[in-house]
């Protein structure tokens, strides 16, 4: 990876024997190691790691779950808040489990349609959820630096499964839950 991190500077015309950009290779390989790290995670196995038994049947919410990943069309960062809700079937998840399946998705070459589904379909998979509800909200730095330059946009992606789908009553819960901030 360093060998293609020297010639990518080549390419743009920087000197990567001058002093600043020496070391640049080996950071950038180490920076890739870490940003990919989901691709050395099993989200399945972290929550299956982390089951109890349910002791009620009502809406739970983590909201405002920071994340980061890479645009796998550019090789940009994109970077936000995942709103993840789940109404148990017999069995609830710790809760930072569901930060780590964030996390674990994230980490990897994306797009944020699919990393949504992802998350969705994993906590459903294995949690035997009555539902589980997804939405990300997202800036994207292939947008804000390049192509249409537009900085103050958000792409926003919703996943529903289970009675979020079905049920509107359940979804505009859900909706307006992840509206409500604490402090207000």
């Amino acid at each position: 990876m360093e060998a293609l991190i020297r010639g990518i500077l080549e390419n743009i015309g920087e000197d990567p024997q001058r002093e600043g950009l020496l070391k640049t290779p080996e950071r950038v390989a180490k920076a890739w190691i870490e940003i990919t790290d989901g691709y050395h995670q099993d989200p399945d196995a972290m929550v299956r790691q982390a089951l109890f038994e349910a002791e009620g049947h009502e809406m739970i919410v983590i909201n405002d779950i920071d994340f980061f990943s890479m645009c796998e069309h550019h090789l940009l960062p994109f970077f936000g808040k995942a709103h993840v809700a789940y109404i148990p079937g017999s069995r609830i998840v710790g809760l930072s489990k569901i930060a780590r399946v964030v996390e674990a998705y994230s980490r990897r070459l994306q797009v944020q349609e699919r990393m949504t589904s992802q998350i969705a379909h994993c906590l459903q998979r294995n949690l035997d959820a009555q539902g589980v509800a997804v939405v990300l909200h997202a800036q994207h730095l292939c947008m804000m630096m390049r192509g249409i330059k537009r900085q103050n946009s958000f792409a926003v992606t919703s996943e529903m499964v289970g009675v979020f789908k079905d049920d509107p009553k359940t979804r505009s819960e859900f909706l307006t839950l992840i509206q409500e901030k604490p402090w207000n």
